[in-house]
């Protein structure tokens, strides 16, 4: 299996980038209101293992794997860098100078570590590569926490259970259509485009970094989707729009995605000093005409249905169901029924008492 983005300078700048990222760290250290995720204990240990060969399989799981004390570290960082922010100066353009550069910083910090983990699980040998890796991960998922969620909910049995869990079940598939699209798509340098979905909403589950307009963060790895397109690029969400670097098929994906769900959304080329010290490529709609036209068929297919399995497993397709299981309870009784009972009693003239059974509401 090929390294999903590779090409010679691209590794060459992935080893700039993973560089410049530990040199952020090391500054970040200094003055915690700028380090926010960079923090993290495991970040900075991902950042440092740069040797393939001492990395077991125990050990390339880790990288993937959310650990509870890393949720701890990330709030207690984001919650300083906010107070930091806060208390610098009581000048409001400062105040938000601060806060956008420290929301630069944690998505950096998040595409270096994406994009190394992804690296070290590539370059890894069959032997040390973790079999069938997303289906270990499944249970740290937000789309698995908000379906087993939803399946507790379903007393009315209106959800497919069977077919859902079945889908849960046979995760593993997601593994191997990852790693043939892998094999079929064609080098490229890593290009960056924005992805603005309806009423700022992060329905991808991208990891997310500074305020939202709706719903809760998703930490780094923390989604399906966010695992997927991985192995494709990097992304993160910031406010209502989501910022991603790598590959076309992870664009291709995205709009698969959306389009299933009938989520309305819109994509914009990613301009060059959105994202400050990673290397890719500003490109606008006719570029990115050429490098879809530069995908063969079967890879687009294959993409296609990628993206269907996360979407019937999304958080957004889950809280849909929970949404009609809502609906259901409302309407849990004949309401023509109710409505002809109650007719009769105020043609008599009668209200029913206390002992009467006869429904009303």
């Amino acid at each position: 299996m090929t390294e999903p983005t590779a090409k010679p300078s691209a590794q060459a700048n992935s080893q700039k980038g993973s560089a410049a990222s530990v040199k952020k760290q090391n500054k970040s250290k200094e003055n915690s209101a700028k380090g926010n995720a960079k923090d993290s204990p495991r970040l900075v240990e991902n950042e440092q293992k740069k040797v393939p060969a001492t990395l077991d399989k125990a050990a390339l799981l880790a990288l993937f794997t959310l650990a509870s004390e890393d949720a701890a570290d990330e709030e207690v960082a984001l919650k300083g860098a906010a107070d930091a922010s806060s208390a610098a100066s009581t000048d409001d353009s400062v105040a938000t100078t601060d806060s956008e550069t420290s929301i630069a910083e944690q998505r950096v910090a998040i595409y270096h570590a994406q994009h190394e983990r992804t690296r070290l699980l590539y370059v890894a040998s069959a032997e040390t590569r973790p079999t069938y890796l997303v289906q270990t991960l499944k249970s740290q998922f937000a789309e698995y926490q908000q379906y087993q969620l939803a399946q507790q909910l379903d007393k009315r049995g209106l959800m497919d259970t069977d077919g859902l869990e079945r889908l849960w079940q046979q995760l593993h598939v997601v593994d191997d259509i990852i790693a043939d699209i892998v094999r079929h798509m064609p080098a490229q340098q890593p290009a960056g485009w924005q992805l603005t979905t309806q009423d700022g909403r992060n329905p991808l589950c991208f990891a997310t970094v500074g305020k939202l307009k709706h719903g809760k963060p998703i930490r780094d790895q923390g989604s399906l989707n966010s695992y997927v397109l991985g192995h494709f690029g990097v992304s993160s969400f910031t406010y209502d729009r989501g910022y991603y670097i790598g590959h076309v098929v992870g664009y291709l994906f995205s709009c698969y995605f959306c389009a299933h769900l009938s989520i309305s959304y819109g994509v914009t080329a990613l301009g060059q000093q959105v994202v400050a010290d990673y290397e890719y490529a500003s490109l606008e709609t006719p570029h990115m005409v050429r490098l879809l036209q530069g995908l063969d068929s079967y890879c687009k297919k294959r993409v296609y249905q990628l993206a269907v399995i996360c979407a019937r497993l999304s958080v957004f397709a889950s809280d849909k169901r929970i949404e009609r299981m809502l609906i259901a309870e409302v309407n849990d009784f004949d309401k023509k029924l109710q409505q002809q009972h109650l007719d009769v009693l105020l043609l008599n003239g009668l209200m029913p008492d206390s002992s009467d059974s006869t429904p009303l509401f």
